[in-house]
């Protein structure tokens, strides 16, 4: 004997209206997210540039406590080589440059600064002076002497 049933179509028309419903709002997410993709890059790209920012306001005061005694206030070289330089700035990648500061240069008064050499520095504060060193790019002097400490 099969079974037969019977529709409440109170039941029934709370069902369809809140299928309506999820429907419309399907259609509202699917018509929000091309506004969303216009908007997106722009919110990104400010978000990095504050990060930048934020950063090399950072690498300003490392810089100011542990390098500025030797590379000058603005890497301009004192008893040590200018980096201020566009042969050093163009020359070597944010890597290096964090390579360079976090293990130091073997043979010269160039200590590790990272943590994990011994040094004062965090991983974080190397990038910071990274991005600081590399904030002067624009207005960086041509130095073909940067190598030489206090040379100009």
């Amino acid at each position: 004997m099969p079974y037969g049933y019977t529709t409440d179509p109170d039941v029934d028309s709370s069902t369809d209206r809140t299928m309506m419903i999820g429907v419309v709002l399907l259609f509202i997410l699917v018509a929000a997210f091309p506004l969303y993709l216009l908007y997106e890059p722009g919110s990104r790209e400010e978000a990095r540039r504050v990060q930048l920012d934020s950063l090399i306001e950072e690498g300003s005061s490392v810089w100011e406590f542990s390098c500025a005694a030797c590379h000058g206030e603005i890497g301009e070289g004192v008893s040590a080589p200018a980096l201020n330089s566009q042969q050093f700035i163009q020359s070597s990648s944010d890597e290096q440059t964090r390579l360079l500061i976090a293990v130091g240069v073997p043979g010269t008064a160039m200590s590790a600064f990272s943590q994990d050499h011994g040094g004062p520095m965090t991983s974080e504060q190397i990038r910071a002076v990274t991005a600081y060193i590399r904030s002067w790019e624009e207005q960086a002097p041509d130095r073909p002497d940067w190598r030489d400490p206090g040379g100009g």
